[in-house]
């Protein structure tokens, strides 16, 4: 079984911390005084990934698009929303009936990525590209508390709660992009 996510501790060391940088460098993103750690960690996992720091502490699967956490409204929990790159739906690929050949094209491959169309393609061309959102909450039994503020050893219990999303995301996405292939 592959992975979603990973941390790339490898690039983050060659750079000098960066993501620890990073987090200390934009104390202001995060929000003090919480009894839960859904917050701080919605703010670690932004800091980790682009657009806050590209390329990302946290890396994905070239076939993961976007990927976010949020806090709950509804109870305060946290959830995922990760949003995949998709074959087609069956009903499509079995039959070109409504192909009615304008030459729909769905997703483009850049060095490997899957990628955008540009505005100019968009202006000439179809374009039909399936995704997969998932959106699924996730434990909460193992992030770090929120620390009490930007005093306190914030780049490790940032750090702590990437981890475990990283974990948590994996355990999520990673089955369906197996199925995927």
């Amino acid at each position: 079984m592959g992975k979603a996510f990973w941390i790339d501790q490898e690039f983050d060391r060659d750079r000098d911390g960066r993501y620890a940088v990073h987090v200390r460098k934009n104390l202001d993103e995060f929000e003090w005084g919480d009894i839960a750690p859904v917050r701080f960690a919605c703010t670690a996992w932004e800091l980790a990934t682009p657009p806050s720091l590209t390329p990302g502490f946290v890396r994905w699967d070239r076939r993961v698009l976007e990927a976010t956490c949020h806090r709950n409204t509804w109870d305060g929990t946290l959830y995922a929303r990760v949003r995949i790159v998709s074959p087609l739906p069956d009903e499509l690929r079995r039959s070109r009936a409504w192909w009615r050949d304008r030459g729909w094209l769905g997703w483009q491959e850049t060095f490997g990525q899957y990628v955008e169309p540009t505005q100019q393609d968009l202006a000439r061309i179809p374009f039909l590209r399936a995704t997969l959102l998932v959106e699924a909450p996730v434990p909460l039994d193992d992030l770090p508390p929120e620390p009490e503020g930007p005093h306190e050893e914030v780049e490790q219990s940032a750090h702590r709660a990437v981890a475990v999303l990283v974990r948590e995301l994996n355990a999520l996405v990673s089955p369906v992009l197996d199925q995927l292939g």
